[in-house]
């Protein structure tokens, strides 16, 4: 900093009080960051109506045009100028600032919009006349009679213009489009009940639809889940898991996908509290615990979850935009997370994401045809259980004939049919993965279900069964700990050190033995044997960082799960093993009863399950 340049001139300060506008366009600055920005306060307005339909429309990105449309309670005529003050609300009465049962509580927003663009807002309670008042750059008019036939119409005009510094940082339409797109599907998942329309009027006119959502019906469950299905994707919808646990004040519902619908971002975790949406680090990292052992940490999981608790346990009013929480316990808002999506994806079982099927069916290639030839058509009628057992019998191969069998060609090629006769088991085909007809490539079993065929990767399979089963016996007889000859001793600051010895019992439930050693030093007595010989001072800092990053750390559990998993993968069939038909028949059967069986150890899948409808439908049956 240079000497000569001091922050405050070398006269003495005089302390001013600023005018309205000044203030207003502060609190914009911290309110209104872009056009999604003040589409979100809008939004959230209109949901606190009690409005059931709500349009938005936006032109060049919401720069030019963002308009709301509800059909809400409205505001009476005499109360529009207040609506436009500052800190002027109907929300709260300022008695118990923890008791917010509604998006917005602060009254900012209004009057911030007003101050750096041109605000219009019309409305009508009821069967009394509709009436309007309008605010440029801070300059507000008399409210004026209008026509409207109830709610309220929000239109802000030429966002910014009373700042042009704050224009020169927008992003291009599109961008600012997007970002007002993911706004409004964001408060359209908090709120199932309400229909949503998102319209661009760009260039003027009705303009083009980009996103609709028709309010849902049925129980608070059934409305989530089609709005997800609208949202995020009928794929999301099929292969996500109902969760819905309470604790303490606490109740958290929603829905989590399996493991093997993973994303390669976190674009498709959305979180909410008390119907808010959120991005609060505390959670996401929660989110992230609960799948850390089932997928690999270039993968994310895909979530969203609903925490409804007392207002009075959590703070809302700590960031600006409120898209921050501070929970009064957060670790049981944390615990609440990971218990309960590891339970219901403990549940789940086997059960692997349907994703991993349309892709196998998609692999496959149609036979050429030419462009002139006529479409062949197909009529095949599906034979009957006695037709099926004569065709076997028929074209079973005999030892008389000189032409090769089944067993026959085993040797040359890689693949071995099971026997279906006397030995088969025809009541295993109602089981999930059914029962084993073949193998193929000495690494892929092949399995007859009810309702179509399974193809399971034996060596990946058989990897997450002993995975699972090792992490049962460390669960239950603990981490061995070996001691060090001489304690290394690590010097960290006060605040550091105060941190760690606060996880101090769960990393020695680890095996990793840490005490106080006076001032900012912490001695480091064990580490877990299984690690063998550690560079305990990096595992300590490496610790702290996350720490700081998430809020706890999963480290030492990581490394020793890490470890686990190479044991497992050494310890496990192998490919190229053939495998006789009551060994393939077995692993189906453990894979069946143990969780987490339908993905490996880096969320990969074990198996692929095609239904015979579609099987069909490649082959021009249907």
């Amino acid at each position: 900093m240079p000497v000569d340049n001091p922050n405050i001139s070398q006269d003495l300060p005089v302390i001013r009080q600023l005018d309205d506008a000044a203030i207003n366009r502060i609190a914009a600055g911290e309110v209104v960051e872009r056009p999604a920005s003040a589409v979100k306060e809008l939004v959230e307005n209109a949901i606190d109506a009690g409005s059931t339909r709500i349009e938005i429309a936006y032109g060049d990105g919401g720069k030019t045009l963002i308009r709301i449309t509800d059909d809400g309670c409205g505001i009476a005529e005499d109360q529009l100028p207040l609506a436009l003050s500052r800190h002027a609300t109907s929300k709260i009465d300022g008695s118990d600032l923890l008791d917010i049962h509604t998006f917005g509580f602060r009254g900012e927003a209004l009057p911030s919009l007003g101050a750096v663009g041109r605000l219009t807002i019309t409305s009508r309670v009821g069967r009394a006349p509709a009436a309007s008042i309008s605010v440029d750059g801070g300059a507000m008019s008399a409210v004026k009679p209008a026509a409207l036939s109830g709610g309220t119409i929000v239109e802000l005009r030429d966002l910014f213009y009373a700042t042009p510094a704050r224009l020169k940082f927008m992003r291009s339409d599109r961008a600012e489009a997007q970002a007002i797109t993911d706004v409004v599907k964001r408060l359209a998942m908090a709120e199932p009940f309400i229909g949503f329309t998102l319209r661009d009027v760009t260039g003027g006119g009705e303009g083009r639809v980009t996103f609709r959502a028709e309010a849902e019906t049925g129980d608070l469950f059934d409305a989530l889940h089609g709005r997800l299905a609208k949202i995020i994707g009928r794929e999301f919808a099929e292969n996500a898991l109902r969760i819905d646990a309470e604790r303490e004040g606490l109740r958290l519902m929603g829905y989590a996908a399996l493991p093997t619908y993973s994303r390669g971002s976190s674009v498709a975790q959305y979180l909410f509290v008390n119907g808010r949406p959120v991005k609060d680090k505390l959670l996401v990292g929660a989110l992230r615990g609960a799948y850390f052992d089932f997928l690999s940490r270039d993968r994310h999981p895909a979530a969203a979850l609903f925490i409804d608790c007392d207002p009075h346990l959590v703070d809302v009013n700590v960031h600006p935009a409120k898209s921050e929480v501070r929970f009064r316990d957060p670790g049981m808002a944390r615990g609440l997370i990971v218990s309960s999506l590891r339970h219901a994806l403990a549940e789940a079982g086997h059960r692997a994401s349907t994703t991993v099927a349309g892709a196998t069916l998609g692999a496959f290639r149609p036979e050429p045809v030419a462009q002139d030839a006529p479409a062949r058509i197909y009529q095949m009628d599906r034979p009957s259980m006695g037709a099926r057992n004569a065709a076997y019998q028929t074209q079973a191969p005999m030892a008389a004939m000189s032409e090769p069998g089944f067993a026959d060609l085993t040797e040359a090629y890689s693949a071995r049919v099971e026997p279906v006769g006397e030995t088969a088991q025809p009541e295993a085909e109602d089981l999930p993965l059914g029962t084993a007809r073949a193998q193929v490539h000495e690494n892929y079993i092949v399995a007859q279900t009810q309702t179509g065929m399974v193809i399971v990767d034996q060596h990946a399979a058989h990897e997450r069964l002993v995975y699972e089963k090792l992490k049962r016996q460390m669960a239950e007889n603990g981490v061995a700990a070996q001691a060090l000859l001489i304690p290394e001793i690590v010097d960290l600051s006060e605040g550091d050190c105060a941190r760690l010895l606060t996880v101090s019992e769960p990393l020695s439930k680890l095996g990793l033995t840490i005490e106080a050693f006076g001032g900012g030093a912490v001695a480091v007595r064990e580490t877990p044997a299984l690690l063998g010989e550690v560079n305990a001072r990096a595992m300590v800092l490496d610790i702290l960082d996350e720490l700081d990053d998430a809020g706890e750390s999963m480290l030492v559990q990581a490394k020793l799960e890490a470890i686990l998993s190479r044991v497992a993968c050494h310890g496990s069939i192998r490919s190229g093993r053939r495998m006789r038909g009551e060994e393939m028949n077995a692993l189906l059967r453990e894979m069946e009863a143990t969780p987490h069986s339908g993905q490996c150890n880096h969320g990969r899948p074990t198996y692929v399950e095609l239904k015979l409808s579609d099987i069909e439908r490649l082959f021009g049956r249907t």
